[in-house]
């Protein structure tokens, strides 16, 4: 744990979008994508199944054998190529299998795939689950941190996790012992960089070392200092930098409120007709 917050820690399996944000993502287990591998794999045996019963129907009737090698050919393209791309182009990168255990192929930077990354997933995905049934696939993704197949590898995406418990986000009240002073004290707008350091550090103060907990709140409480007057008689860095953050709070929401306020009695006079102007 770092002794200062003067930026979120990178992890390398984390995805970055262009502007340095790390996005809250998780990428699927080896285990999710086996499973929705083999649903996809025993859908697709079922349809080429049905399409080699009908051609052995057709056999009887003396069909041209170079023109039933050619159908035979072109339905296995067809069912093992040409379907699942046009099946994650079209969904955003589901498929039966992956809809059925609840992930979503995305590129490396978490937006949408396309055409290519769906067109080369699913040409390589012929060698892989077809050729050596799968196992290069689980090779590969057991050494991969993401579990990325060969696929993805080339493709540039990997397989994110959909369905994940929804984090609570803790709703901070000023402390008991600050109750008197939250009534007097004035907290003026704090430097964007700064309310979003004291955030996070209440995010995580829970799960840092005592040492690092007490030497990043003294340093957060001696910024945060200069915006808030009068400061408290007893100043208890994370119990004031708590405070503080419940006091922007409220300061902040009480004057959304007054602004909507004033916006709902300015809307019939923005929004009606003039004085004796008839409604037509």
């Amino acid at each position: 744990m770092p002794d200062r917050l003067d930026g979120p820690s990178i992890a390398d399996d984390e995805v970055i979008v262009g502007e340095a944000v790390a996005l809250d993502v998780r990428p699927a287990s080896v285990i999710l994508r086996a499973a929705g591998a083999l649903i996809d794999i025993v859908a697709a045996g079922l349809v080429l199944l049905a399409f080699f019963t009908g051609i052995g129907f057709v056999v009887q009737f003396n069909f041209d054998n170079a023109l039933l090698a050619a159908l035979a050919i072109t339905i296995i393209v067809t069912v093992l190529i040409i379907v699942p791309t046009v099946v994650e182009l079209v969904t955003g990168g589901l498929s039966l299998g992956k809809l059925a255990v609840g992930v979503r192929i995305v590129r490396d930077d978490g937006g949408a795939i396309g055409f290519r990354h769906a067109f080369v997933r699913a040409l390589t995905g012929v060698l892989e689950f077809w050729f050596t049934a799968g196992g290069l696939a689980l090779l590969v993704s057991l050494l991969n941190p993401r579990a990325k197949r060969l696929g993805d590898l080339l493709a540039g995406t990997y397989s994110q996790q959909e369905r994940v418990p929804k984090t609570i986000e803790p709703i901070w009240g000023v402390p008991e012992s600050l109750q008197e002073w939250s009534r007097l004290a004035d907290v003026g707008r704090l430097p964007d960089r700064l309310s979003r350091r004291i955030a996070a550090f209440l995010g995580q103060a829970g799960r840092m070392t005592p040492y690092s907990r007490g030497r990043i709140a003294a340093d957060l409480a001696a910024e945060a200092s200069p915006w808030v007057s009068p400061l408290p008689a007893e100043l208890e860095p994370e119990l004031f930098l708590a405070a503080v953050a419940v006091l922007r709070r409220e300061r902040e929401a009480t004057g959304y409120a007054l602004e909507r306020d004033r916006l709902a009695r300015l809307d019939p006079v923005l929004t009606g007709n003039p004085h004796g102007f008839p409604n037509r």
